[in-house]
């Protein structure tokens, strides 16, 4: 199964998750995935939502690695009712207002923190793809930041607005970054290496001070600030909440976080390659 989804070039992250899946389907029956059949399909999917009560969306990951492994590594040929997807509720996203955007923002711990929330809030970026973001995928004269290798391996351009544009110069000036635009540590010193997701959860942490919707604030704070962009996709154009998150991801009615610095400050020449106005 692992060379079937090495040559079709998944991705590391797929095939773990699938080579979980298989091992633990083989472990609830303690055989070989090889000796199972429909029947054993069918009851360990009703397994996993009675017993373990796991999500729809859980379940339907689990359940592609068994079509992949089914069909596609043991060549049989089982027909899609076999192995059906579990059916999914289809929601709306939950999308916060300007203020409260605003608020949240406020409680950052730090500026580096509030840089990654904005960056999360102002250009919908995936945690994935904003903690491999390099310097060099800022083009302000253009005003986009380029996405390299987002989800699925795909490029795309998002918009790079002035206030998140003054707010990363700012950032830039305390940070001094070099390669990457948030970078980690190795061994608790700082190194030119991305940061990892747990850095993002840290800054969602910091905001939990904030008591405006602190229950979902807590754990879903990352996908409410990027549930505008995603959101807004899925919504035609008379839907009530369609001109929110395009409205809010103007930022011109929020406060300013970050003061600009003087004409004449020496460090308000903005020369790095990437930042620049």
């Amino acid at each position: 199964m692992l060379d079937e989804l090495q040559r079709r070039n998944y991705s590391q992250s797929t095939i773990r998750s699938y080579i979980y899946a298989v091992e633990d389907f083989a472990k609830c029956f303690h055989r070989s995935p090889e000796r199972l059949g429909p029947d054993h399909i069918r009851q360990y999917q009703a397994y996993l939502f009675r017993e373990r009560k796991l999500s729809a969306g859980t379940i339907e990951g689990r359940t592609a690695a068994l079509r992949f492994l089914f069909v596609k590594t043991l060549r049989r040929p089982y027909l899609p009712d076999h192995i059906p997807f579990p059916k999914r509720q289809r929601r709306l996203p939950t999308i916060l207002d300007q203020q409260e955007v605003a608020r949240l923002l406020e409680c950052a711990s730090n500026l580096m923190h509030r840089t990654m929330l904005m960056m999360l809030y102002a250009t919908g970026l995936r945690r994935a793809e904003m903690c491999h973001h390099k310097i060099s995928d800022i083009d302000s004269k253009r005003m986009v930041i380029h996405v390299r290798q987002g989800k699925g391996g795909r490029d795309r351009d998002v918009l790079l607005t002035p206030k998140l544009l003054e707010t990363l110069c700012e950032y830039w000036r305390w940070m001094k970054p070099k390669t990457y635009l948030f970078p980690g540590t190795v061994k608790g010193w700082r190194a030119d290496v991305p940061i990892t997701e747990k850095i993002v959860w840290q800054a969602v942490n910091g905001c939990q001070a904030c008591r405006h919707r602190q229950a979902c604030i807590s754990s879903h704070l990352a996908a409410l600030l990027r549930n505008p962009h995603a959101g807004s996709r899925r919504r035609p154009a008379h839907h009530p909440g369609s001109s929110r998150p395009c409205e809010a991801r103007s930022h011109h009615r929020l406060p300013a976080l970050v003061p600009a610095t003087p004409a004449g400050h020496p460090q308000s020449a903005r020369s790095h390659r990437g930042i620049q106005p």
